[in-house]
């Protein structure tokens, strides 16, 4: 899988965009700025300022990384059967983790989470676009459900993903439409119970999938 300057250049610049943001505001931040929040959107730890420059590295460079160095470390090049869905899936994570990088830079300059809520509905989107890719996904080491049944056996790899991007998929849009309507503790039961499900559903589905295949 060639890695060139064209394929790359949107990604890169999606990436720089959370570190252009921050020198815009830079000036405008307080010393200490707020760095985490609950659920109920209260700022529970605050922080020196300059703490904000290395959320654009743990979040979408470090994402970036992975996604570059994984087609080289892939020890049966699997990856590289995924063409194009590699390359789409690397930009919609950098993006995934860009937006939430500027997010959390826009609350800090503000000094308050407007709606803690908005974080849900970036992952409930990150979710279901996700579910949405998996039926496309080959059999590979680094990325999809990845669980000795499925990795084992190529129809079980198959099968698990199709159930898999339907869960992922309607989890997804159940926790962007709960955003909506639900919030503290009850939107994070909504959520975790979510994960929970597109989680442990494909694990124990695989598990019984290649089972049956083998008696």
């Amino acid at each position: 899988m060639r890695t060139t300057l064209k394929k790359e250049l949107p990604i890169i610049i999606i990436l720089i965009l959370p570190f252009i943001y921050l020198a815009y505001v830079w000036n405008s931040l307080p010393e200490r700025v707020p760095m985490h929040w609950n659920i109920n959107g209260d700022v529970d730890r605050w922080g020196d300022k300059m703490e904000l420059v290395s959320l654009p590295f743990l979040l979408p460079v470090l994402v970036y990384i992975i996604f570059l160095f994984v087609p080289k470390i892939d020890p049966k090049k699997k990856i590289q059967k995924m063409g194009n869905k590699f390359q789409q899936l690397k930009f919609i994570l950098v993006l995934f983790m860009s937006a939430l990088a500027i997010l959390i830079i826009y609350s800090a300059k503000n000094q308050s989470f407007t709606n803690i809520n908005y974080v849900f509905v970036l992952i409930g989107l990150l979710i279901t676009t996700l579910g949405n890719y998996f039926k496309t996904l080959q059999p590979n080491y680094f990325i999809g459900i990845r669980t000795p049944w499925t990795l084992e056996n190529e129809t079980v790899w198959n099968d698990t993903h199709k159930l898999g991007g339907v869960l992922w998929f309607v989890g997804g849009l159940l926790m962007i439409i709960s955003c909506f309507l639900l919030k503290g503790t009850a939107l994070m039961s909504v959520f975790f119970g979510t994960v929970a499900v597109i989680i442990i559903v494909p694990l124990v589905y695989s598990y019984l999938k290649f089972k049956s295949l083998k008696e």
